[in-house]
């Protein structure tokens, strides 16, 4: 643990310890990836301003994110497959974000159910929902949402139709994984990934084999699947879906500025400035090329939070410098989690709070609510 510096030593390690299927399918993006690359790559064309001889003593990186007191603004992302990296992955993601001080976000496309995840929490945790063609299926599933207590529920905008990943294709994803001569040799030379995985029940979509109609088990899964994303997805829906959910709403998916200006009027509590981390939309802008215009936009009527590209506790300040109230990372917890499991995750958010807070030092601000355009050089 002492030579895990840098959430690229996370990565490194994960690499290592997680079959190359699933972690390509964490570590890859639409098409060329341009987008994917772009949004890590622009974070370095953004420079903070360096202030001396201010007082840095009793720094805080405490703030708050749709009114929720977080350890600091930053959020673990919904992710699909996630208990594939580690087992029983997105429990352990959950635990170590609740004892950390900051939102966990279980996704639609979770391993780990729902309700496994209440099971092993004991605050409320959030959770991201994609609207499927099944209707009856989605409010289902806000009413578990809503019935294991989650305090917040994020809307996934933009997989109205599913961008094609190659790594994805040429692997042959699935979950679990087809028992091919590749995967049983690509899984033999890790095997504290194996032992894992056996001695767990959490191996396919708990929130939907034997909860949508006709999915009851992993073979009729993948149909299912392909055929629900909903292309006539309109914002009438998010209507419905925040009448039904009653609760903190939180939108997805908004890159442009008059997508940002309608979310403003839905009445939902936050949006996420987020490119779906590169995997849908390639050539699409970065996430944090976009974020300014956005946050100057709407950031009075609607709280502005941001997603994709970051790998470091910088890029978490410099998102807040550019207007967003909170900040979601997905990659850097997933390589912390198939490289260490629990121990791993609570490692990558200790490498984003102590990189914030010495940078947060050096820009002579000692509260993290404090960072604006002023501590970038323009």
């Amino acid at each position: 643990m002492s030579d895990i510096l840098t959430i690229a030593d996370l990565k490194d390690l994960a690499r290592r310890r997680v079959p190359k299927m699933f972690f390509d399918y964490a570590d890859s993006g639409a098409w060329t990836e341009s987008t994917y690359r772009a949004n890590e790559e622009d974070f370095q064309k953004i420079k903070f301003r360096q202030r001396v001889l201010v007082d840095m003593s009793n720094r805080s990186l405490e703030s708050t994110m749709i009114g929720q007191k977080v350890a600091m603004p930053v959020a673990l992302a919904p992710t699909g497959l996630t208990g594939m990296q580690h087992a029983d992955g997105e429990m352990l993601a959950a635990q170590a974000a609740e004892e950390f001080g900051v939102p966990f976000t279980l996704s639609t496309m979770s391993i780990c159910s729902i309700e496994d995840v209440a099971s092993v929490t004991k605050k409320p945790f959030w959770f991201q929902l994609y609207v499927l063609r099944d209707k009856d299926f989605v409010v289902n599933l806000i009413d578990r949402a809503k019935a294991a207590k989650c305090s917040a529920l994020v809307l996934t905008l933009d997989l109205q139709i599913l961008g094609q990943r190659h790594k994805d294709v040429r692997n042959g994803l699935t979950a679990p994984p087809r028992m091919t001569l590749t995967n049983i040799i690509d899984m033999a030379i890790r095997p504290r990934w194996c032992l894992g995985m056996a001695g767990t029940k959490r191996r396919t979509f708990r929130n939907i084999v034997g909860h949508a109609k006709g999915v009851g088990d992993v073979a009729s899964l993948s149909s299912w699947t392909t055929e629900q994303f909903d292309p006539q997805l309109s914002w009438k829906d998010v209507a419905w879906i925040k009448e039904r959910w009653g609760g903190k709403l939180i939108l997805k998916g908004i890159l442009d500025k008059e997508d940002a200006l309608m979310a403003a009027k839905t009445g939902a509590d936050a949006i996420i400035v987020s490119n779906h981390g590169g995997r849908q939309l390639d050539g699409a802008s970065s996430s944090i090329m976009a974020l300014e215009e956005i946050a100057d936009a709407v950031g009075d009527r609607i709280e502005v939070h941001m997603d994709g590209g970051i790998r470091s506790g910088q890029d978490v300040l410099k998102a807040l410098c550019l207007g967003a109230k909170g900040t979601y990372i997905g990659r850097p917890f997933l390589y912390g989690l198939g490289a260490l499991g629990k121990e791993g995750v609570t490692k990558a958010l200790e490498i984003i709070r102590k990189e914030m807070d010495i940078t947060l030092a050096l820009c002579g601000k000692r509260l993290v609510t404090d960072m604006g355009k002023d501590q970038l050089r323009r």
